[in-house]
C-alpha cells in the first residue's frame, strides 16, 4: 500500500488563481532568447488576453521543431527537460500533464516539471484513473469490466494528488481535469447516482483546489450533473471529442457563464478513432484537416468569456486537426481579430 504523505496545513490552501501573464525570461543557456521567435508570433503572443491561456495536451513532440522547440530534440528530452522551452513559446500560458492519468506524480516529477517553468505558469494536470475511472483501469476490453472500488474516493485523491501537488506544485496549479472515460455498456454509470457521487467528490476537495470535469458519455449531461459542479465551483469541460456534442452545443446544455473559470479541450472529431488520427498526422508538424467551424465555434466561446472576465484555459490535441500549436495559432489569430472587431464597433463615430 502506498504510504501516505503528511497532511498538509490548512494554511498552506493558496489561492491559485494567479493570472499574471507568465514571464518570458530567460533563465538557462539552453533555451534560445526570445528574439529568435518570429516577429509575427512574438506579436501575436502580446495580443492574447492575460485572462486566457492556449496550452497543448502534451509536450514531448519532435515534430514540433522549428515550430515551438528551436532544434530538433528527441522524445526522451523533451519528455524530461522539453517544458523549460514549451514555457517561453509566445502563444503557450498553460499546458496539460496527461500523463498524470496512468499513475499519481511522484515529488521528484513535481520538483523537475516545476523547476523548469517561470513564475505565474499554471498546469491542467488529469486526475489519476484510479480515482476516475468507474472501472479498474484496464479491465472492460479483452476482459469484463470489473468496478473500480477507488472510483472518485476523495481520501485517496486528498492524499496522492492534493497534498503532494500542494507541498511540491502549488504555484503552478491549474485547474485538474478529471475525466470520466467511457466504460462498456454493461459497466455504464446511472446518471442520477454519477451526480449524486461527484457531488460527494467535489464537496471534499478544497475550494482552493480548482477542479473540472471532462465526461466522455453525453448521458451523463443532467441538470444534476450541472447542479453538483455549480454548488461545489467546478467547471464542465468543453470538449471536442470523438463520441461528444460539439463545445458549442455542451455550453448549452451546462450553463457554464457561472463557473469560475472555463476549461476546453479540443481533442478528436466527433466520429474518428485516437490511433486512426494518430497515424495519419504524425510527426505532427502540420495542419492536415482544418475545422473552420470549431475554430469560429471556440473562438466565441473564448470571447465570450473574456467579456464575463472569467480565466479561460484551451488545450489542443495534435489529433484535433494534425498540429496543435498551429491550431493554437489559428484559434489565438482569430480571437485577435474578434475581439478587434467587438472595439471597433463600440467605438463611437
Amino acid at each position: 500500500m502506498r504510504q501516505r504523505p503528511d497532511p498538509v496545513p490548512a494554511d498552506d490552501q493558496l489561492s491559485l488563481f494567479d493570472l499574471t501573464p507568465p514571464s518570458r525570461g530567460r533563465d538557462d543557456d539552453n533555451v534560445e532568447p526570445e528574439a529568435d521567435w518570429p516577429a509575427d508570433v512574438r506579436a501575436l503572443g502580446e495580443r492574447i488576453p492575460s485572462s486566457v491561456r492556449f496550452g497543448t495536451s502534451s509536450w514531448s513532440f519532435p515534430g514540433w521543431a522549428g515550430i515551438v522547440y528551436r532544434r530538433p530534440r528527441t522524445q526522451t528530452e523533451l519528455a524530461r527537460e522539453g517544458l523549460r522551452e514549451y514555457a517561453r513559446y509566445p502563444l503557450f500560458g498553460t499546458v496539460g500533464i496527461d500523463r498524470s492519468y496512468y499513475a499519481p506524480l511522484t515529488s521528484e516529477e513535481l520538483k523537475r516539471y516545476a523547476s523548469q517553468l517561470p513564475s505565474g505558469f499554471p498546469c491542467c494536470a488529469k486526475v489519476p484513473a484510479m480515482y476516475a475511472s468507474p472501472v479498474l483501469p484496464g479491465s472492460g476490453r479483452d476482459s469484463a469490466a470489473i468496478p473500480n472500488p477507488d472510483f472518485l474516493s476523495p481520501e485517496g485523491f486528498l492524499a496522492d494528488v492534493v497534498q503532494p501537488f500542494l507541498l511540491y506544485f502549488r504555484h503552478h496549479l491549474g485547474p485538474f481535469v478529471l475525466e470520466i472515460p467511457p466504460v462498456p455498456p454493461e459497466a455504464r454509470l446511472e446518471p442520477q447516482a454519477f451526480a449524486d457521487r461527484l457531488a460527494r467528490f467535489l464537496e471534499a476537495v478544497p475550494r482552493s483546489f480548482p477542479m473540472s470535469v471532462e465526461l466522455r458519455d453525453r448521458r451523463l449531461i443532467t441538470p444534476a450533473y450541472a447542479a453538483a459542479l455549480r454548488e461545489h465551483g467546478a467547471a464542465h469541460v468543453l470538449n471536442y471529442w470523438s463520441a461528444m456534442p460539439l463545445p458549442a452545443e455542451q455550453a448549452t446544455k451546462v450553463d457554464v457563464t457561472r463557473a469560475p473559470f472555463v476549461v476546453v479541450r479540443l481533442l478528436l472529431r466527433p466520429g474518428t478513432k485516437y490511433e486512426a488520427r494518430r497515424d495519419a498526422f504524425r510527426p505532427f508538424n502540420r495542419i492536415v484537416e482544418p475545422d473552420e467551424r470549431l475554430r469560429l465555434d471556440v473562438t466565441r466561446l473564448i470571447s465570450d468569456a473574456t467579456g464575463r472576465q472569467q480565466p479561460v484555459y484551451v488545450l489542443v490535441n495534435n489529433k484535433a486537426e494534425g498540429s496543435a500549436p498551429l491550431t493554437i495559432r489559428a484559434l489565438a489569430e482569430h480571437l485577435v481579430a474578434e475581439l478587434d472587431h467587438a472595439r471597433s464597433s463600440d467605438s463611437p463615430p
